[in-house]
């Protein structure tokens, strides 16, 4: 009985903190939506890359022929406009194509409309297309849960195109902070190492530049209690400081700042990097990160000085550091155990102290 009744207090719970709202509304209201910004499609957030023309074309043949497509989903922020939770690449074909962005290409089926944009669609077309074909809009309002939001992200993601972490994670706990991060993961060295040349660049369009960030900002403060998860350690971060005022903002920002140009000083180019042979692997490791990123955040200013001062002692010693078997696993495995990321912070910053 008493499981029942816990059961039965959950899902109340759960029905009261899911607010939504559906609604079919016509392409060109959709169109209007977007162009006005009043669905915001770039918040920074969100999947980097786009739709392939192949892509954005079928999308609007499946409307044409009046195929069923999956409904969207928003949520509702409290300055009244709404983020795309899911459905951003539909949306912002319909919005392109409605706007003449695009022509139509490597139709399966309407072939005679290979090639045409938007507005040289027969009239009929045109008005049919903007008024009659509805797409089921699904809003989580903005009374809903934060956390909540997450989930359902998280939920109607595990099938179709898998969404990463950050672009989950983010997209529950927009705020101040979140965009911070994306300021952050602009710093020229932190896209140098993690070869960032464009917005083609797997490490951007996988969003690693500000899931690097966030790991820092997550783990500075817990290494030495570390739970053992990463993710949940970012998740809880993110939930916990998504509304920070201006002041915290500050503080995360010049930490991490002060970080990454410490080891940038220190290291150059071979931050984060392990030795190979004579030379240096040219490939950034999430556990060196971790390991050289929170030393130089809690060592004092004079071993930075002194570690500054004899950065051939430094590299010698920062190789030396894997001719220890146990720090050379933790490198490469991460921080996915409680002893293999305080075995990496604490034997680094031995290094940098013993200088």
């Amino acid at each position: 009985m008493v499981i029942e009744n816990e059961l039965v207090g959950s899902f109340h719970e759960a029905q009261a903190k899911l607010v939504v709202q559906t609604a079919d509304l016509p392409l060109g209201a959709l169109a209007d939506m977007v162009e006005s910004k009043a669905i915001d499609l770039d918040p920074g957030f969100q999947r980097r890359e786009r739709w392939s023309p192949r892509k954005r074309s079928a999308l609007i043949e499946s409307f044409l022929l009046n195929v069923p497509v999956p409904p969207v989903y928003l949520a509702e922020e409290v300055d009244g406009t709404y983020t795309a939770i899911d459905g951003k690449q539909r949306l912002r074909a319909i919005a392109d194509y409605l706007n003449n962005r695009f022509p139509l290409r490597n139709l399966e089926q309407l072939t005679e409309a290979e090639g045409m944009r938007f507005n040289v669609l027969p009239s009929e077309i045109t008005n049919a297309l903007r008024l009659r074909p509805f797409l089921r809009v699904v809003t989580l309002l903005k009374q809903t849960d934060s956390l909540l939001k997450y989930e359902v992200f998280l939920r109607l993601n595990r099938g179709g195109e898998t969404l990463i972490a950050q672009e989950i994670r983010n997209v529950a706990f927009r705020g101040p902070l979140n965009d911070a991060i994306y300021d952050l993961s602009a710093l020229q060295f932190l896209r140098d190492q993690l070869k960032i040349r464009n917005d083609k660049s797997p490490a951007y369009t996988k969003m690693m530049d500000a899931e690097y960030v966030l790991r820092f900002l997550s783990l500075h403060n817990v290494h030495e209690h570390f739970s053992g998860s990463l993710v949940r350690e970012m998740d809880e971060f993110m939930r916990r400081w998504q509304h920070a005022t201006a002041q915290e903002v500050t503080q995360f920002t010049d930490v991490f700042k002060g970080a990454l140009h410490r080891c940038e000083q220190l290291w150059g180019e071979k931050a984060f990097r392990r030795p190979e042979g004579n030379l240096w692997r040219d490939q950034t490791l999430a556990g060196m990160y971790d390991a050289q990123m929170i030393s130089v955040a809690i060592i004092s200013n004079a071993t930075f000085t002194r570690a500054k001062a004899r950065k051939d002692k430094l590299l010698a010693a920062t190789r030396a550091l894997f001719d220890d078997a146990e720090f050379d696993k933790s490198v490469r495995t991460g921080a996915n155990k409680p002893a293999r990321i305080k075995n990496l912070v604490s034997k680094m910053r031995e290094a940098l102290e013993s200088l």
